[in-house]
């Protein structure tokens, strides 16, 4: 039988990041109650609203991501325009 974990590219992606980044993140403390609530939704099978979570954090983490390589590309703009010095 395939491990769906080395079939699926995302699969494969997601454990190298838990690999590289899970001790750090699992120190990053989440609003309280959530991990609770996520239990009680594995635990009642709720897969539409575990989908919207991570739908919402995916989304979330996007619009961060495009917004920090936005304000880096402003950024290396002003950087590199030229100096506009006195000539003789």
């Amino acid at each position: 039988m395939t491990n769906p974990a080395t079939s699926n590219p995302y699969a494969e992606w997601f454990e190298r990041l838990r690999a590289e980044y899970g001790e750090q993140l699992g120190q990053m403390p989440l609003p309280d109650g959530l991990p609770e609530h996520l239990r009680v939704l594995m635990h009642s099978g709720d897969e539409e609203a575990i989908l919207f979570m991570l739908k919402l954090a995916w989304q979330f983490g996007a619009q961060v991501g495009y917004a920090a390589g936005a304000r880096q590309s402003e950024e290396q703009i002003s950087v590199m325009r030229p100096s506009r010095g006195v000539q003789a």
